[in-house]
């Protein structure tokens, strides 16, 4: 009889660390939770309405292209070589490219690259993305995603002059798997 009262005992503090343990990793959870919620809510760079900052930059084919030179919808797209959701999303963006109305005019491909990594890691990238965008990378892709406010990849947005002027976000989010037509 003592032997079943013994395994009772050994069964309940079992429990009852089993419980004390899963109310720490809750409570550890919600604190991740807040933290995170805390940096930004998932939003990983301007959000539709928010007006772009100023840029001049150059291609790397030696074209120029700033702020105010954008005056038809544009869709920009942020990649780096070493995200894979970047590499996985590249093949379905160039083809959207492709469907653009005014073509490479209407379409500016940002290939973000960490200053140690060499140009073997950047190139394919941008040899897929050169003949259906204008592609910067360096530190003119770093100045086009500072005035984006881009904090993570890929990212793809859509902008356009308002009829005030100002450069703003028209979306932050683009349907790949939709052609690219005119704006209205």
């Amino acid at each position: 009889m003592s032997f079943v009262i013994a395994a009772v005992v050994l069964v309940g503090l079992l429990c009852a660390l089993d419980l004390l343990l899963t109310v720490g990793v809750i409570k550890r959870l919600r604190e991740h939770t807040e933290l995170l919620s805390g940096r930004g809510g998932g939003q990983v760079s301007l959000g539709p309405g928010d007006e772009v900052g100023k840029f001049s930059v150059t291609t790397v084919e030696g074209e120029p292209v700033h702020d105010d030179m954008i005056n038809s919808e544009t869709v920009v797209g942020f990649f780096s070589p070493t995200c894979g959701p970047c590499k996985e999303m590249l093949p379905k963006f160039v083809e959207y490219a492709r469907g653009a109305p005014a073509g490479r005019e209407q379409v500016l491909a940002v290939v973000a690259a960490d200053g140690q990594q060499d140009a073997e890691a950047v190139a394919p990238m941008l040899s897929t993305l050169a003949p259906v965008a204008r592609v910067l990378t360096g530190r003119d892709a770093d100045a086009v995603a500072g005035a984006c406010k881009v904090r993570a990849f890929p990212a793809l947005l859509r902008i356009n002059r308002s009829t005030r002027g100002r450069l703003l976000v028209m979306a932050n989010q683009v349907d790949l798997d939709r052609p690219a037509v005119a704006s209205r």
